[in-house]
């Protein structure tokens, strides 16, 4: 009888011990080692492969997506991406619901002179490693006429798709149509203004509450108030380089900030509004985070786990001494 009891005494002891689940949550420093990564201009946390983060190369790198683990900076998994033609100038990657994956070969170096530009579909696989999947080809015309952009999101709720156009001046978030189409053009017209930045990418909290534009030096992060959005504070970047990319974390407590370079790093900050809205919500401090709740800290909590359960092993140990 003892065995068995001292078996699930250490199964408990050493779950209790274990790295805390946020260490594999993909929120922490990373550097993209992929010799072929030279220009990641745009970052999205799978939400279904825990650490993974999507990114591709910047203008005409060819039909691939990488799959990076933020716990190594090493490629899992490269996507080529079929039924696309050839990309022109892949901007920007989102993550919609049901897993897909919206590409957006929404570029324009010309500084927006191309009539229609790409937005590409397909399911992130659930299985990480190399292979072809065939997307969906829209395109995608402006209601005031062509012009440049790199930050594309998903709403995560409606599926809907919106692009922040870039200009040195401000620009505005574009919303395409309810459900985009795959034969004839999408028209995107614009809803909200986005100023004081030129916008490289932006990112859609989880709950679909918050937006953040960043340019390549900062960030703004807006309410996003059914697609009217409001600003609501101006964010510190960290440097890196020439910033292009912005991602919240799968749990939306953080924002992952990436840059364009080889060995590029990708560098965590707190996502705005920690306090005041649920964990579900996409934002938290990092005190939150790690105290769980509770009011104690990530390293306390565990101690105070596994006290509990030495002390539950030595009572047992007691009463079988007695029963014995």
């Amino acid at each position: 009888m003892r065995r068995p009891f001292a078996l699930l005494a250490a199964a408990l002891l050493t779950g209790a011990l274990a790295v805390p689940a946020s260490a594999a949550d993909g929120d922490e420093k990373f550097t993209i080692k992929d010799p072929r990564i030279t220009e990641s201009s745009g970052l999205a946390a799978s939400r279904q492969h825990p650490g993974i983060y999507w990114t591709h190369n910047d203008s005409d790198d060819g039909a691939y997506l990488y799959a990076v683990d933020s716990s190594t900076g090493e490629t899992v998994a490269t996507i080529t991406m079929s039924g696309v033609g050839s990309p022109r100038d892949v901007e920007a990657i989102s993550i919609g619901p049901d897993n897909q994956l919206y590409v957006g070969d929404i570029g324009d170096n010309l500084g927006g002179t191309w009539p229609y530009v790409w937005i590409y579909r397909l399911p992130e696989p659930k299985n990480l490693r190399d292979q072809t999947i065939k997307a969906t080809q829209y395109v995608v015309k402006y209601s005031g006429g062509a012009r440049d952009a790199e930050s594309l999101v998903v709403h995560p709720k409606t599926g809907r798709v919106y692009i922040v156009d870039k200009n040195e001046k401000g620009g505005h978030l574009f919303e395409g149509p309810a459900e985009l189409s795959p034969s004839g053009s999408n028209v995107f017209r614009p809803v909200a203004a986005v100023p004081d930045l030129e916008a490289t990418d932006a990112t859609l909290s989880p709950d679909g509450e918050h937006l953040v534009v960043r340019s390549y030096f900062g960030a703004i992060a807006y309410d996003w108030n059914g697609g009217k959005v409001k600003k609501r504070e101006r964010l510190g970047v960290p440097f890196l380089g020439q910033g292009e990319s912005v991602t919240y974390t799968a749990d939306g407590k953080k924002l992952m900030y990436g840059a364009e370079g080889a060995d590029s790093p990708v560098e965590p900050q707190d996502a705005p509004g920690g306090g005041d809205s649920d964990s579900s919500s996409g934002s938290g401090s990092s005190a939150a985070s790690e105290s769980g709740g509770d009011g104690l800290t990530g390293t306390l909590k565990t101690g105070a786990i596994a006290a509990g359960v030495l002390l539950v092993v030595v009572l047992g140990v007691r009463g079988m001494r007695r029963r014995g």
